[in-house]
């Protein structure tokens, strides 16, 4: 179970490094296995270098080597994604995410050759990231597999399409060490009965403990239980969604009194019916 972790900003709208270093403990002390840094969740694009340098860091110095550290690189110019991860000071850092290109809609040959180039520019493992509702393209099963089997140091994709046919596919097809992680919550508990290795979660930032042991309990194989751990969540997946990722976890954040719930324009916060949901389920969830 891993954690797409947020960017808390203080309430003048300045990245609140202290809220990061208590969450990047939370997440040592309840177990998570790994933690996604500068992901979607993390509001990377409202982020200025220098703030992703510091978050980078404080990452590293936190985690020190205890759990995994995936680190989100992606973009839509391959010339500067491959210069990033040839530029950009990765120690302490396992593997990269590369999402498919956004706004430009290559096509599947045009996104085979931008993952091509960004494995033979990284030094470290490749996480493909394909996620279709934000960037307008469909990494396709054919794709995806011709990637896999093309560049040895692409290991794993993050599958938030929503497609389970096409998910299952590239489950079925991988060449043997290329794995499949679900980037969707709701769909974890039936990607990883399609052979998915894990997740890459958004409510994991809340609830660490509780989704990392209904993933584990899944992988066990201990289907029936993860289920009955699976509905209990159920009434948070589209909360979560209901204004737009991050605003939903920031706010369940916000209410858990971990952060202060601001983002960045062109985001704003959820409304206040879905605060108030949230609120309700804070209220009902058995801890």
């Amino acid at each position: 179970m891993g954690v797409a972790l947020v960017t808390p900003f203080d309430e003048q709208g300045a990245v609140d490094f202290a809220a990061l270093e208590k969450l990047l403990r939370l997440h040592l002390e309840a177990g998570t296995d790994f933690l996604c840094i500068l992901g979607t969740t993390a509001e990377t694009p409202c982020l200025s270098a220098a703030e992703c340098e510091q978050i980078r860091q404080t990452a590293v110095s936190i985690v020190g080597g205890k759990v995994p550290l995936l680190l989100g690189c992606g973009g839509n110019n391959t010339a500067a994604v491959t210069a990033a991860l040839r530029d950009t000071d990765l120690t302490g850092y396992d593997g990269v995410l590369i999402v498919t290109p956004y706004y430009n809609k290559p096509t599947q040959e045009g996104l085979f050759q931008h993952y091509a180039a960004v494995a033979a520019a990284s030094p470290l493992p490749v996480v493909l990231y394909n996620v279709p509702g934000r960037t307008g393209v469909n990494l396709t099963a054919q794709t995806t597999l011709r990637i896999a089997r093309h560049c040895p140091n692409v290991v794993a994709i993050k599958e938030a399409s929503g497609k389970l046919d096409q998910i299952q596919e590239i489950a079925k097809c991988a060449p043997e060490g290329f794995d499949v992680i679900s980037g969707d919550d709701a769909l974890t508990c039936d990607i990883l009965q399609m052979g998915g290795v894990g997740v890459i979660s958004v409510i994991g930032n809340a609830f660490p403990k509780e989704f990392g042991q209904m993933v584990r309990t899944a992988m066990r194989g201990e289907t029936d239980k993860a289920l009955s751990m699976h509905r209990r969540f159920q009434p948070l997946y589209p909360l979560m969604t209901a204004d737009g990722n991050p605003a939903g976890i920031k706010s369940l954040l916000s209410l858990q009194g971990r952060i202060h719930g601001g983002l960045r324009l062109p985001l704003v916060p959820a409304s206040k019916e879905t605060e108030n949901a949230i609120g309700e389920f804070l209220r009902t969830f058995p801890q």
